[in-house]
């Protein structure tokens, strides 16, 4: 199977919604090849706004856009979009509670080769502490496009979406359905839980089929939406399971894994364990070579739920 582009669905998406809404406008921060936003600037040039390498004017700009009646999408890599606005993020779009769509690319270390100053993993565990903001990371392109199709129609709050880098597999069919705050059961189990979000998707798989020639059945949830998180979900997965494993191309700190212990933590408390970037700054690399070195590979994902699986009242 081919692989494909979030970016470049993401771009596309917006061409598609742009002809249909004309509310949409959309801003980037001097990286619209990158992006792929500049292909809604070459079809709809009246409502692209290139702000430059100024991410605090593009986000302010965005607030404003949206108080108005716009429906603004601003976009830049992870790092950039969660990072430098983090204050206008906070204070002109999260505590009015406007609806921008922040849409970042070239998240976690699957950025590779540009190195641990481009790879933000901490970007996740940002923008679910900010009160009114929602935190979406798709496993695909074509989920990518099914979420972009929903939040150019949602007006509730303001929305942070995740994509990557690297292309990757399609997972989903044409047929599949977003539904905002609910996880997905991709393969159901019975004797652990590995729960992903975004493209880790596909090492949770692999780990699932590891574990499957040792006669152990994993249930695999993807997890779309980190926050709200859905709760009712993990909660029966740990009651028929009773361990969960969470990976996630993030630090483990904040992220889906924190995320999902505060749930099990409170409401049904059941063995877990975090997989991802273990409050370290990565290195440049390919991606392949990144998620070897730092554990986000389906067989280093199936070692640690066999390590679970040995454990017993937590010891």
């Amino acid at each position: 199977m081919a692989k494909t582009s979030m970016r470049g669905v993401y771009g596309e998406t917006l061409v598609k919604l742009g002809a249909k809404n004309k509310n949409i406008v959309v801003l980037d921060a001097d990286l619209a090849k990158s992006t792929q936003t500049g292909k809604f600037g070459k079809a709809f040039p009246d409502r692209f706004f290139d702000m430059g390498i100024a991410e605090q004017d593009m986000i302010g700009t965005a607030a404003g856009f949206a108080a108005a009646g716009m429906n603004p999408f601003a976009s830049t890599f992870a790092m950039f979009g969660s990072g430098r606005p983090w204050e206008q993020i906070r204070n002109s779009v999260a505590y009015p509670n406007l609806p921008v769509k922040i849409v970042v690319t070239h998240a976690g270390i699957s950025v590779g080769e540009d190195g641990p100053t481009h790879q933000a993993c901490e970007d996740i565990s940002i923008m679910r502490s900010i009160p009114n903001m929602k935190v979406v990371a798709p496993a695909d392109s074509v989920e990518t496009e099914k979420i972009i199709e929903y939040l150019a129609e949602y007006y509730d709050s303001p929305v942070y979406v995740r994509l990557t880098r690297m292309t990757t597999d399609v997972i989903f069919g044409p047929d599949y359905k977003f539904t905002f705050g609910k996880g997905i059961i991709i393969r159901p189990g019975t004797d652990i839980t590995i729960i992903s979000t975004g493209i880790m998707i596909f090492q949770a798989l692999e780990a699932a089929e590891i574990l499957r020639s040792k006669n152990i059945s994993a249930e695999v949830i993807h997890m779309p939406v980190i926050k709200p998180i859905d709760e009712k979900m993990i909660i029966a997965s740990a009651k028929k399971t009773g361990k969960i494993v969470t990976v996630e191309e993030h630090s483990i700190i904040g992220g889906l894994g924190s995320a999902v212990a505060e749930v099990i933590s409170e409401k049904y408390p059941v063995i877990l364990k975090r997989v991802g970037i273990n409050d370290t700054f990565a290195e440049s690399g390919t991606p392949e070579a990144l998620f070897e070195k730092y554990g986000l590979t389906g067989k280093n994902l199936a070692k640690e739920a066999l390590n679970v699986l040995k454990t017993k009242n937590g010891k």
